[in-house]
């Protein structure tokens, strides 16, 4: 089955399924993957309005909405299955660890973009006001693994953090 996107998308990529190839839109943020390509994460997460969750994960970061319920939503994260569970009295995050200087959310989850994508995520979320966590920048400049990093919260508290590294190779390093 080949997913439909909405709005926002550009271009079209070739993605192959068994003998056929499916010409996909994508938006400018997410990096689609081919059908298994790689094994895919399924996150369940608690929030305290469905209706939030959906303009949130749906509108702002573009993620495409599949099969809902009155009590949950899933969403296309990337290529991942994430979804946002109807439970207020299991919302926001408390613990926090030291990470280059910065209190990091101990529970987060997010996703690794292009340098380009995730220059174009940060933008949009600043010009919708977002309150960040920790503000779009470089972390670890000049020591292996480098990287590109954002926190922020959404509305029911949950943390998410977006990372871009310039060299790929650079995502394990020790």
């Amino acid at each position: 089955m080949i997913p439909s996107f909405g709005h926002g998308w550009r271009g079209s990529q070739g993605v192959e399924s068994g003998r056929h190839v499916w010409l996909v839109d994508r938006p400018a943020f997410f990096a689609y993957q081919a059908p298994m390509d790689i094994p895919r994460f399924h996150l369940a997460f608690p929030v305290r309005d469905l209706a939030e969750a959906r303009a949130f994960y749906g509108q702002l970061l573009g993620c495409p909405e599949g099969r809902s319920s009155d009590a949950w939503i899933d969403f296309d994260f990337h290529g991942h299955q994430i979804v946002a569970h109807l439970a207020p009295e299991e919302v926001g995050h408390m613990s926090t660890n030291s990470v280059d200087g910065h209190a990091v959310p101990v529970r987060h989850f997010g996703a690794i973009l292009n340098p380009a994508d995730w220059d174009a995520l940060a933008e949009r979320l600043q010009a919708a006001g977002t309150r960040f966590i920790i503000e779009p920048h470089t972390r670890f400049k000049g020591e292996p693994g480098e990287q590109s990093t954002m926190f922020f919260l959404d509305p029911s508290g949950n943390a998410l953090e977006f990372k871009a590294f310039a060299d790929d190779a650079m995502v394990f390093a020790k």
